[in-house]
């Protein structure tokens, strides 16, 4: 019998079928382009074989053809009576994460797990930042997370792919030295690891080694193909390395070339949270280049989430609307937001409007709201989703707020429990302009 990446076995008779699902699904958990034309290969050599529908539906629903994500599912959910107890519950596990019931979902797959534990494409729907528990809406999602990963890494063992996501789950749970050990080994095991070299990323933000985090991705994007799913979002990495190091039209080459919406190929949230957040960055730093890139985005932003989805989703259509003077745009996202929380329908509860209507507030000058809404919610944050780094933002805007308004001791503070937490060259030099001088 024909086995998986994690010796569990398939349920073909064809080996072509079986060798290019397994490729299909190295290459899905790489962030590498090739698994959906493997899939189509192997479902040619077994048109019955399940799970390569099922995981051509996952790879269909990271590029958000939800449509034909959905139809491939149905397809593999009869085709899948007949196959192992494994297998049923694996294809359920993915068909049911194309549905908004997010919490039905990570009950399933945590069901699957107990009996299934080496399941690892079912165990990816848990992991990262943009998976079932980043996207819950918890306050202690990152533990959760770690917790999760912990009691199965005994299962695993020296996996390329499960060290990196074991490794990324360290560092969002502030453990960051296991964090860059896990990392450092995924990506030994597996060099073209675009999710580990992500991680890496993230490990030198967190302990703001730029030099090193833009010589790393430099040459990784070199050879990492524009049309892979994570090549916007390393680009957007490798931006604010630059932006750090005092780049800034770098960090625009990058934006213009690679992160954009007309030159992005990443899933639209993550186009839109990396163009974003960028412009954003570069209005708090003094490094923005003109208004035209916001139009772009608010009709990007309009275009892709015309109705409220993700909070983390709507906190960056909010930002490109107010970004670009759509007051009116921003204020009817808000809206919307509010009413599903009073609906019951919003994980992240009353945060999600606040942070945005707070970062709508900023756009207009209104310093006031802004620390109204954001000073007492800075520890909830984690609810909105995203990681450290892409939160950050919301955090930055209100040190924008209370530099604009003069209130330099609340700022000071907050910049000393942000060097607390992790080193910045920008955040000292800001702290002791923030700083009253001293009496001689």
């Amino acid at each position: 019998m024909f086995k998986d990446l994690w010796d569990l076995p398939l349920s073909t008779e064809s080996p072509r079928a079986a060798e290019q699902y397994v490729l299909a699904v190295e290459k899905l958990l790489s962030a590498n382009v090739g698994a959906e034309e493997a899939l189509g290969r192997a479902i040619d050599a077994d048109p019955g074989f399940a799970l390569a529908h099922a995981v051509r539906a996952r790879v269909l629903q990271l590029r958000g053809a939800m449509p034909e994500a959905r139809a491939a599912a149905a397809r593999a959910v009869p085709l899948a009576a007949t196959g192992t107890r494994r297998e049923r519950g694996h294809v359920e596990a993915l068909a049911l994460n194309l549905e908004p019931d997010m919490p039905r979902t990570l009950a399933h797959v945590l069901e699957h797990l107990r009996e299934f534990p080496r399941d690892g494409l079912v165990l990816s729907l848990t992991s990262g930042v943009f998976g079932l528990i980043g996207f819950s809406g918890r306050r202690d999602r990152n533990e959760a997370q770690l917790h999760l990963l912990d009691g199965l890494a005994a299962s695993y063992g020296e996996d390329w792919w499960f060290l990196n996501a074991h490794g990324f789950a360290c560092t969002e749970a502030d453990e960051r030295a296991r964090g860059r050990r896990l990392v450092d080994r995924a990506l030994a095991l597996n060099p073209r690891n675009a999710h580990a070299a992500h991680a890496r990323a993230h490990v030198c933000y967190e302990a703001n080694t730029c030099e090193e985090g833009a010589g790393f991705l430099l040459p990784f994007l070199a050879d990492y193909d524009r049309g892979a799913q994570l090549h916007c979002h390393l680009s957007w990495h490798l931006a604010l390395f630059e932006l750090a190091l005092g780049r800034p039209e770098h960090a625009w080459t990058l934006y213009d070339e690679n992160i954009r919406p007309v030159n992005s190929y990443a899933p639209a949230v993550i186009t839109l949270s990396d163009s974003v957040s960028f412009l954003w960055r570069c209005r708090l730093w003094d490094k923005e280049r003109g208004a035209v890139a916001w139009g772009e985005l608010r009709d990007f932003a309009r275009r892709s989430f015309p109705a409220p989805s993700l909070a983390f989703a709507d906190e960056h259509v909010v930002m490109a609307c107010a970004g670009y003077g759509d007051h009116a745009g921003a204020a009817s996202r808000i809206e919307e937001l509010r009413r599903a929380e009073r609906e019951g329908r919003q994980p992240a509860g009353r945060l999600a409007a606040d942070v945005a209507e707070a970062m709508a507030a900023f756009a207009q000058g209104q310093d006031d709201a802004v620390i109204r809404l954001l000073a007492p919610v800075l520890a909830d944050l984690v609810r909105v989703g995203g990681s450290h780094a892409q939160r950050d933002v919301f955090e930055e805007t209100l040190l924008g707020a209370y530099l604009r308004s003069g209130r330099t001791e609340a700022a000071a503070l907050l910049f000393r429990e942000r060097l607390d937490r992790r080193p910045s060259a920008r955040d000292r030099s800001w702290l002791q302009l923030a700083s009253p001088p001293t009496a001689s």
